[in-house]
């Protein structure tokens, strides 16, 4: 784990990667109890024997369920210390690559990529890269940013 001790630590980061996650598997539960959260209970999510006979050949996680573990995985790879506030301020850029299939294992590649200061604190944008064990192409790509606010 990357602590980041201070705005300046925090800028001379820009351009670095932090690290990588532990590698987390997507089960077939973690899927449904997002389906219910969420209401979308589509079957090439939750209906494993037509998912078989589907385009992906079984079921496949939503890309708004790998793209809410950016913060599980994220956590272990970094941390902002001191007595900051931080504020998701939203995102550049998502995209989801490819598929993440039932019982994949994915992890998360951290990169800060631009640090800016502002008036209301230090603009961090960082790039996730959501990767699958196994697989060649990431499952997402994405660009949160976050405000650090002095408290």
């Amino acid at each position: 784990m990357r602590v980041l001790n201070d705005s300046q630590e925090i800028a001379a980061a820009a351009g670095e990667e932090l690290g990588v996650s532990e590698w987390v598997t997507i089960s077939q539960e973690r899927i449904d109890m997002f389906a219910d959260a969420t209401g979308d209970r589509q079957w090439i999510h939750v209906d494993p024997e037509r998912a078989a006979e589907g385009p992906f050949g079984a079921t496949v996680a939503h890309g708004y369920l790998t793209l809410s573990m950016i913060p599980f995985l994220g956590a272990q790879v970094y941390a902002f210390a001191g007595n900051v506030a931080r504020v998701n301020y939203g995102m550049n850029k998502v995209r989801f690559i490819n598929p993440v299939r039932v019982d994949s294992k994915i992890r998360n590649r951290v990169q800060i990529l631009d640090v800016k200061d502002t008036d209301k604190g230090q603009h961090v944008t960082i790039q996730h890269t959501i990767e699958i064990k196994g697989e060649d192409k990431p499952a997402c790509v994405a660009e949160t940013l976050t405000i650090l606010m002095a408290s």
